[in-house]
């Protein structure tokens, strides 16, 4: 066992839950081998190639991961992780939001579109991604190019930002990918929709958190109204603007936003998961141009903390 494989107990946590065999009849590769070398680039960061030999073909590696992230089994995975934990009461509900923007290598760029309707029926396959597989579908729903991607134009060039929820123990509990130019408060309710832990046996998963925090970016009256719909509490600052605002306003501003002050201090666990990801090399660095490959990283990534904390 090399440094950063699985371990024994590790491997006893996930086999049973892997894909009992291959496409068509066939039979995969040792999937403990296999994770492995997945896990090798994912933690440096190497180029597909350059997987040393003990982890077999880097063709095998490579496309088991592409398919995996194409077809829900790393986010699969992570859920019955999160299953167990949440079964003996290891999980703390009070969950924090943010995000954080990575560096596209210029290798992520350039990603061959895939065809429309129109160019189907004109007969036009340029950009048609002729590559084999599952992997090749499942991508963002909208936009088309680079934003389709999740990959934004700044002075650094290309970005990728990730939003994500963390448990009171710097563990990702929900990711979304967006491109680097998104703002955070718009996609707060998309990564609350995104927490689901499901129960082990009967029962609906849990998807409300005790409590939410989070930081000014994300103190507007829609985010509010949605965690009060929910029924969530919340901690949440009012930036100095709104407050101005609501003061000019006299009595139809409404009441001031409740602030606690100390349980505000605890929201340090979402910047603390952030680092524990981006301690992942290819996480970083974004180097995959397919949006939902880069998102299978970043769950794997997140799978390892929830294997290892």
């Amino acid at each position: 066992m090399g440094r950063g494989d699985l371990t024994n107990a590790e491997w006893e946590r996930l086999v049973s839950f892997l894909p009992p065999g291959g496409a068509r009849g066939g039979r995969w590769s040792d999937h403990r081998r296999v994770i492995n070398g997945v896990l090798y680039r994912v933690r440096t960061g190497v180029q597909w190639r350059d997987l040393p030999e003990r982890f077999g073909p880097w063709e095998t590696v490579y496309k088991r991961h592409r398919r995996w992230s194409a077809d829900g089994t790393w986010t699969m995975l992570l859920s019955r992780i999160q299953a167990a934990e949440d079964a003996a009461g290891r999980i703390d509900w009070d969950v924090s939001v943010d995000s954080t923007v990575v560096r596209a290598h210029q290798h992520a760029a350039g990603a061959r579109k895939t065809p429309t309707a129109t160019d189907l029926q004109k007969g036009n396959p340029r950009g048609t991604n002729r590559r084999s597989g599952v992997a090749e579908t499942g991508g963002p729903a909208r936009g088309s190019g680079p934003i389709r991607e999740c990959l934004g134009r700044s002075r650094g060039g290309f970005t990728t930002k990730i939003h994500l929820a963390a448990d009171g123990r710097c563990r990702p509990l929900a990711l979304v990918l967006t491109p680097g130019h998104y703002g955070d408060g718009p996609q707060f309710e998309r990564v609350l929709e995104q927490v689901a832990v499901p129960r082990i046996g009967v029962g609906r998963p849990r998807t409300r958190p005790d409590h939410v925090l989070a930081d000014k970016a994300y103190t507007s009256r829609s985010n509010r109204r949605y965690l009060r719909r929910r029924g969530i509490r919340h901690t949440i600052p009012e930036r100095l603007d709104q407050q101005r605002h609501r003061k000019n306003r006299g009595s139809r501003g409404g009441r001031p936003t409740g602030f606690d002050s100390e349980r505000y201090k605890k929201r340090n666990t979402v910047e603390r998961t952030i680092n524990r990801l981006k301690g992942f090399r290819a996480v970083a660095t974004r180097y995959e141009k397919r949006a939902h490959i880069y998102l299978g990283t970043v769950t794997l990534a997140a799978l390892i903390i929830w294997l290892r904390t």
